[in-house]
């Protein structure tokens, strides 16, 4: 039989609930530490689920989720700027 991950070793564990400010705050055991800086909370019940923020790339998404535009541009009437040398 194989000996447990460290990490997985543990499901669950008591731990105290604090005031920080007007907020109720824990602090989270090494043992169930979370990637990151940021996290989402969210409550299902009497249960309150912390996962790790997943960082998108939004921007990306957002270009990928348009399709293509149909036809062709106009020729511009107005030839380029020249570029000027700025001292």
């Amino acid at each position: 039989m194989l000996a447990p991950r460290p990490d997985k070793a543990r499901t669950s564990r008591a731990v105290r609930l604090f005031k920080n400010g007007r907020s109720q705050a824990l602090r989270i055991p090494k043992e169930f530490e979370l990637p990151g800086n940021q996290a989402t909370i969210r409550r299902e019940g009497d249960r309150l689920i912390v996962e790790p923020l997943k960082r998108t790339n939004r921007l990306a998404m957002l270009f990928n989720s348009w399709k293509p535009l149909k036809g062709t541009f106009p020729e511009a009437a107005d030839p380029p700027i020249k570029a000027e040398e700025v001292l």
